[in-house]
């Protein structure tokens, strides 16, 4: 069956660095597109969360955020720069020999200056925080794609809909093509008629026009092409796997071509409305073909 584009996932995952929350959303796109954004801590990741939606979103732009909720409180660490603090030193006691002033710097001075001491905070352990929040980008993922699914079923039902109207439509055509030449010969015998009277019709000639009309608006070949896309369609429709969506746009984009072929043969008011009815549910399905994968 097959799925639709647009869908929205979210999951939790409470770790020993803090309670996170993925959320993804997903819209129609020619391509696949995965776009990630993560807590700046957290970028080293970036690759391996594309990784994991790209496994089961085949098409469309997906948007992931992880967003960390809470902070964990984490170690920090206070170091001192003795090569710093050093270079400080010697730069002061230059710089009191150039002036001639007595050196008097404390040690609390000297620790005052810039970044001599430095509180760090203990760097995330990524390895160990990813298999959590890879569980929760996965039930995220799943989320996503039931919501996409039960769309694509929404849609295939919409799509079988309007498959099964142009059916019809292609079915009458065909019976008023058949007839249209039987209708076209009373009418052009009426004219003549009308024109010469009593005059003989040429019967040879009579039979020349009717040939020539009956092939120029012949479109048994155009009827069952049609019938073929037809089936090929509702086979995709129904036996889906993956991203299909652009299999569908060219197997729709040939219908199209013999219905409007169908229609320049046309030389009668009803097949000409069957023509625009069928390239208005055509038009309809390639609107909603848009957002299947």
């Amino acid at each position: 069956m097959i799925r639709s584009m647009t869908g929205y996932g979210r999951a939790e995952a409470q770790t020993a660095s803090g309670r996170f929350t993925v959320e993804m959303r997903s819209v129609n796109h020619r391509f696949g597109e995965v776009l990630v954004r993560l807590p700046r801590d957290l970028a080293p990741l970036e690759d391996r969360v594309r990784a994991v939606v790209q496994t089961r979103v085949l098409r469309g732009r997906v948007e992931v955020t992880v967003i960390r909720e809470d902070r964990a409180t984490r170690t920090k660490t206070v170091r001192a720069d003795v090569d710093l603090a050093t270079a400080y030193a010697q730069a002061l006691k230059e710089l009191a020999g150039v002036l001639r002033v007595r050196e008097g710097m404390t040690l609390a001075q000297v620790a005052a200056l810039p970044d001599v001491i430095r509180v760090e905070e203990t760097k995330e352990d990524l390895d160990t925080l990813w298999p959590q929040l890879a569980a929760a980008l996965e039930e995220a993922t799943t989320d996503l794609v039931e919501m996409r699914e039960a769309e694509g079923r929404r849609l295939a039902e919409d799509l079988e809909t309007r498959l099964l109207h142009v059916e019809e439509l292609a079915r009458g055509v065909e019976a008023r093509s058949r007839g249209a030449v039987g209708e076209f010969v009373t009418r052009l015998r009426e004219r003549i008629a009308a024109l010469l009277g009593e005059v003989p019709v040429d019967e040879n000639r009579l039979a020349a026009e009717v040939a020539i009309f009956a092939e120029r608006s012949d479109v048994s070949e155009e009827v069952t092409r049609l019938r073929s896309h037809v089936a090929q369609f509702r086979q995709d429709l129904r036996d889906a796997e993956g991203a299909v969506g652009r299999r569908l746009e060219f197997v729709l984009q040939e219908m199209g071509r013999e219905v409007n072929t169908t229609g320049a043969k046309a030389n009668d008011l009803e097949i000409t409305r069957a023509v625009i009815s069928m390239k208005g549910e055509l038009e309809s399905m390639r609107e909603q073909i848009q957002n299947v994968e």
